[in-house]
């Protein structure tokens, strides 16, 4: 039996979301709070295994009220609102808080629930089953440490105005040192380490924003390689998550686009409700393409549709398989692995949900296992040999 916790400040919802988890034979509605503050108290004495909880309330709104909770009391968190559609930004905020997932009412704040109801009890199911913990919760803040490439004797020196933004889709370690004219930094640009020609593919699902935040932000800029990542998340988030990721990160982050190229020290997001493959490009380089092909698994975008465009890159391709539920990415990784190229998986612990993961360890496709906190040490050395 899941014991919900239902949080919402619109009476008629709390009747609504009771009423349905109510007429489940694995539902339990442990109780129902208010606001924000009341969430956090009753989190604390009624100890539920699931809190739905909505963004916008009085006296604390849900997000203040998720980090209070994950830090002092973490459960499984389903975020259920109408702000989460129209504020995408919030929606990321609250996944990188330690929420397990979402789900936006359909038409408002007085919603017709019938058209997400089958939806919203599949995620609380396994939202239920996930694991989060006091640890984790503080890891999902950006970190200081990113594991270094080792810059070369030599460094070229390159005298750039002072500016907002990148250079060529790169965010490069700025060193401020005194300048000889005003407005003006230094900027160290190490040369890229190792051939050049590797690429990173990054497949993950359930817990994967959180999970996606620790690893990207302990990237360095200098990385001598692209980075490609499928999320599973719907159309109209993923810009969203680009953008905070990009603004925490050495790295720079971005929403993948057609045909664009993929370049050294730069992460590209597949959007929401796109397939993502990759393909070889002229010089050499390669490029990415989107297209509305069907779902694969039910999934659009599918870490294994780009696995799998991305395996005849061979011995070039690092690729990573995080949390999430399922299988996606297992089959596109044996396909990798068939190439030469090397695997990298999440281990269970770290894991919100360990079944991507677990597929590809239990089919014997991963080269090494690693906490989440090791991935990004893990990349850096694979793309260094």
């Amino acid at each position: 039996m899941i014991r919900v916790l239902i949080a919402d400040d619109s009476a008629f919802m709390r009747k609504v979301l009771s009423d349905l988890f109510n007429k489940q034979s694995d539902f339990e509605v442990a109780g129902t709070a208010i606001n924000g503050k009341d969430a956090v108290d009753k989190v604390k004495k009624l100890q539920p295994d699931l809190l739905t909880l909505d963004v916008t309330m009085p006296v604390m709104d849900g997000l203040n009220a998720l980090a209070i909770i994950m830090e002092e009391n973490p459960v499984p968190v389903v975020m259920v609102s109408s702000a989460t559609q129209r504020g995408a930004d919030a929606t990321i905020r609250a996944l990188a808080l330690g929420a397990v997932d979402f789900i936006s009412k359909a038409g408002g704040p007085i919603s017709k629930i019938d058209t997400i109801s089958d939806e919203l009890l599949d995620k609380c199911r396994s939202a239920a089953k996930a694991h989060v913990s006091k640890f984790r919760a503080s890891e999902s803040r950006p970190v200081s440490y990113r594991p270094r490439l080792p810059d070369p004797p030599a460094l070229k020196q390159i005298e750039v105005k002072r500016k907002t933004g990148f250079v060529l889709g790169q965010k490069p370690v700025i060193n401020k040192i005194p300048s000889q004219s005003p407005g003006s930094i230094t900027t160290t640009f190490a040369p890229s380490i190792g051939t050049g020609k590797k690429l990173v593919v990054i497949g993950t699902s359930t817990g994967g924003p959180q999970a996606l935040q620790t690893v990207i932000t302990r990237l360095p800029g200098n990385l001598p390689c692209g980075v490609v990542v499928v999320q599973h998340m719907p159309a109209g988030f993923t810009k969203s998550l680009a953008e905070r990721l990009n603004s925490i990160s050495e790295i720079a982050v971005k929403e993948a686009e057609h045909d664009e190229l993929i370049k050294p020290g730069q992460v590209y997001i597949a959007p929401g409700d796109f397939q993502l493959r990759i393909a070889p490009a002229l010089n050499g380089e390669r490029k990415i393409l989107l297209s509305k092909d069907p779902p694969v698994g039910n999934h659009r975008p599918a870490v294994n549709v780009m696995f799998d465009s991305a395996a005849q890159f061979g011995k070039d391709l690092v690729s990573v398989i995080m949390t999430g539920m399922g299988s996606d990415g297992c089959k596109g990784m044996k396909k990798i692995k068939d190439n030469g190229g090397y695997s990298i998986a999440q281990d269970e612990p770290s894991c919100v949900v360990y079944g991507m993961p677990k597929a590809v360890v239990d089919a014997g496709l991963a080269d090494e296992v690693r906490p989440l906190t090791k991935i990004a040490e893990a990349i850096v050395e694979a793309v260094r040999r």
